[in-house]
């Protein structure tokens, strides 16, 4: 005997479409310290830092140090351990600190990534645990990036020791790093557990890693802050002479100008076509490749703020005043406007414009570069003539040889 129709049976999912809408929201929050001498053993910051949620417990700790810091300043290692040693009640060292590559060649390949994955491993990090990265932005991408992967992410501290990590690449949300012959071309989004800049981390760096992170300055002054780019302007020659007050000031300053934009630009993970902060960034990126990483992001950076304030200039959005207060700044800093890989072709075609399909393929298949749109404000352009960069750098080169 066959059962009558139930009219509370629902029909066929293939007679219709049936959705069901998923929607959260998460909130990310991470304090962001400037301090100094963070290792000192009555200081009580940083303990604090790993305790700000009052957990009432002992946190275990992985420390990274950057090889280039350990070389520079031997004597951290045995500060980072009597440190922890002070603060045993609040902190336990889980192991290290261990050395891992600094500069470009932290996050150029797997091998970096897996070892740090190994260490974590072998001391059974769990969820809770915590990683202190020390070192520069590269170092902490990588860092980063695997302590992302850890039990689908563990807590991690930075603390950055380069210019350019403080004032930038240390205080975001991003980590990364270099595969299939691209910079960045693997990463996640996965926010900090907190930052701390130690500004005294600094005064071991080389020339070339203490003006590097002046161009991330210039960028963001450019497009978002005319008084700010006043000030750098205006304080170039002791930014070159190593004044460490200006630093300070420029550091915070750049950095808070970063997080703001995260955190109110509306798309902090850029699941759109449009960086701003990545202005200057697309012949940045590929002066990196071709140099295979002996050209700064610093020093790459500013070649490409030069070669896009060209650009604006060229389409009137700033006056050629506007564009030489630029290259002077970036010049009395210190850092280039002109580096020979601009110029190398292949095949008659300069390979830097190879750049630009690269830097379309990171955003999301549609071209989108920021330029300045007079100074401390911007705008998009979705196509660059080839003609018009060509022009840029042969400017570039004779003022650059003058």
């Amino acid at each position: 005997m066959s059962c009558p129709p139930n009219p509370h049976t629902p029909e066929s999912t293939s007679a219709r479409n049936d959705v069901y809408h998923q929607k959260f929201a998460v909130q990310f929050d991470y304090p962001v310290h400037f301090a100094r001498n963070v290792f000192a053993l009555g200081d009580p910051l940083l303990a604090s830092v790993f305790d700000r949620l009052n957990e009432q417990r002992t946190h275990r700790v992985a420390v990274f140090l950057d090889s280039g810091l350990s070389e520079a300043r031997p004597a951290i290692i045995d500060e980072i351990k009597e440190y922890f040693h002070a603060h045993g009640k609040t902190l336990e060292l889980a192991s290290g600190p261990t050395i891992v590559p600094g500069g470009e060649g932290a996050k150029n390949g797997w091998k970096p990534i897996r070892d740090i994955l190994w260490t974590a491993g072998n001391i059974h990090l769990d969820r809770q645990s915590f990683v202190l990265a020390i070192g520069g932005g590269a170092m902490l991408d990588a860092v980063g990036f695997a302590a992302s992967l850890i039990h689908r992410g563990v807590r991690v501290v930075r603390m950055p020791s380069t210019v350019l990590a403080q004032n930038d690449a240390g205080v975001g949300v991003k980590t990364s790093m270099d595969e299939h012959g691209q910079k960045n071309f693997l990463g996640t989004f996965a926010p900090p557990f907190a930052v701390v800049n130690d500004l005294s981390l600094l005064e071991t760096l080389t020339d070339r890693d203490w003006t590097g992170g002046i161009a991330e300055a210039f960028k963001v002054a450019i497009i978002k802050d005319a008084d700010f780019f006043e000030f750098l302007c205006d304080n170039a020659c002791e930014l070159k002479n190593r004044d460490a007050a200006v630093m300070e000031t420029l550091i915070r300053r750049c950095a808070v100008i970063h997080l703001d934009h995260i955190s109110t630009a509306g798309d902090p993970f850029e699941t759109g076509s449009a960086r701003p902060l990545d202005f200057g960034h697309w012949s940045a990126h590929k002066l990196e490749t071709m140099s295979d990483y002996g050209v700064g992001h610093g020093q790459a950076v500013a070649v490409g703020i030069a070669l896009d304030s060209y650009y604006a200039m060229h389409e009137k959005l700033i006056t050629p005043e506007q564009f030489e207060r630029i290259l002077d700044g970036l010049t009395k800093c210190g850092l280039p406007i002109y580096l020979d890989y601009l110029s190398r072709e292949t095949a008659g075609e300069l390979d830097i414009l190879t750049g630009l399909s690269e830097f379309r393929e990171h955003l999301g298949g549609r071209l989108n570069v920021t330029l300045p749109d007079g100074l401390g404000a911007k705008c998009e352009l979705h196509h660059l003539e080839g003609s018009i960069i060509t022009e840029a750098i042969e400017y570039l080169r004779a003022r650059n040889d003058k």
